[in-house]
């Protein structure tokens, strides 16, 4: 009995020193949505304590909307959600960006809880450099993979504002290479030997955009990457403007993360602003619309490791090659990258990337996807459930199809509308009555 007892007493200790080591942030809630595991990692990404929440439900920790929660959801639906893309600012009004894998959990088919695993890609959005920038030398076209015919057209693109020398805004995803693209330009103009200088919106405040207009008042001409000029107010976009408009002698480069149209129409792009940068406008498709390039950047990347370090792998087997191309990259380039940094930092006399060496949750996320592909579920007759009413099939109904066509224009409400035949108040209207 003393011998159960220590054992059962050890694999505790194993089970909390393994949650709070995690390098993932780990949340796990009742079926009240009360926290009962909260660990380091989470604490690091959202910069509470568990002391400061266990008492406390989701909703009154964070300012989202009920729907927009995944644990939530997974406690209303009983169903995981895979690969979901969380912002939203805590208690602290700290902005926080994280990409999330949510599970139910059971007990004797009975649903007591929900467990979410959270990565922290909060510091993707506000930095530039990549995990390897430091051991490389100036980015330029060149360097940046583009096998894909629509990456191709990008570079042409690029060369060209390149030469041009007028304000260029490049239009994309997080993760999916803006801040290289611009340092491609830079590097790939006429006058080369100005200063790359990247400005983070994200950070940015009236007192920051003055000492701005003093650095462009004071140093000779250089190029500015304002990076994400959709992520600050308006108020602070237009004083942005001004100043931009006051120091023309620089190049200019801006990115925002959606569609000019939308962020405009939503008021969150100054119309005026995006005027200013639009003399190019380059549109960067996110990685799931590319495959192409998957595999030559991950080789590429590779090949940079070896030739930073003097070792590492330096091949892809076949089933590793099949997993990254299911995978539908919601961080795109960023994700790829940190996923082979995390593997080709793990000391191996290997040559080969194998399926083993990846990470667990990423195999985990792979295995999900193919196990999805191989059971398709209807929306109108479940196994184990009746016919539903009619009313509630043609809510169903429309809401599976609104959801499919958004999802396949990438959530694009102008591009959605017009495949749909309707306009976009009336599609914004649908979508805000499926959330009620």
């Amino acid at each position: 009995m003393i011998q159960i007892n220590t054992h059962e007493n050890l694999l505790n200790r194993c089970n909390q020193f393994a949650v709070d080591h995690a390098n993932i942030g780990i949340h796990a809630v009742d079926h009240f949505g009360r926290t009962i595991v909260y660990n380091r990692k989470m604490k690091e990404i959202e910069g509470l304590n568990l002391e400061d929440i266990k008492e406390h439900s989701i909703l009154e920790l964070f300012n989202f909307d009920k729907n927009e929660s995944t644990l939530l959801k997974v406690l209303q639906s009983g169903e995981p959600q895979l690969r979901v893309k969380q912002r939203y600012w805590n208690t602290n009004k700290v902005e926080i960006t994280t990409m999330n894998d949510t599970y139910p959990i059971y007990e004797q088919q009975e649903l007591i809880g929900a467990i979410e695993f959270a990565q922290d890609i909060t510091a993707l959005e506000k930095f530039v450099l990549q995990p390897l920038r430091k051991n490389r030398g100036p980015i330029t076209f060149n360097q940046l993979t583009a096998h894909s015919s629509a990456m191709k057209s990008v570079i042409s693109t690029a060369e060209k504002a390149a030469a041009a020398g007028l304000p260029v805004l490049l239009i994309g995803e997080t993760g999916v290479g803006k801040d290289n693209l611009a340092e491609a330009i830079h590097y790939g103009s006429v006058d080369n030997e100005r200063i790359f200088h990247t400005f983070h919106c994200l950070h940015a405040d009236t007192e920051i955009i003055q000492q701005l207009e003093e650095t462009l008042q004071q140093q000779p001409p250089m190029t500015l990457f304002c990076e994400r000029i959709d992520s600050i107010s308006i108020s602070l976009q237009q004083a942005l403007l001004y100043v931009l408009q006051k120091t023309p002698a620089h190049q200019f480069i801006a990115s925002i993360g959606d569609d000019p149209v939308e962020l405009i129409a939503s008021g969150t792009l100054l119309k005026e602003l995006y005027y200013f940068f639009a003399s190019f406008a380059i549109r960067i498709p996110p990685l799931r619309k590319r495959p192409e390039d998957i595999i030559p950047f991950a080789e590429s990347y590779l090949q940079i490791r070896i030739e930073s370090l003097g070792t590492g792998l330096t091949k892809i087997d076949d089933k590793v090659r099949e997993s990254l191309h299911a995978y539908g990259w919601p961080g795109n380039l960023r994700e790829l990258e940190l996923l082979l940094d995390e593997v080709s930092s793990m000391r191996t006399t290997e040559d080969t990337l194998t399926f083993d060496m990846l990470p667990l949750q990423f195999k985990m996320k792979v295995e999900s996807i193919a196990n999805d592909a191989s059971k398709p579920k209807d929306f109108v007759v479940q196994s184990d459930s009746k016919l539903l009413p009619f009313d509630q099939y043609l809510r169903e109904a429309e809401r599976y199809y609104l959801q499919k066509a958004m999802k396949l224009h990438d959530h694009n409400i102008t591009k959605t509308a017009s495949s749909l035949g309707m306009s976009r108040q009336n599609l914004q209207y649908r979508l805000r009555k499926m959330k009620e």
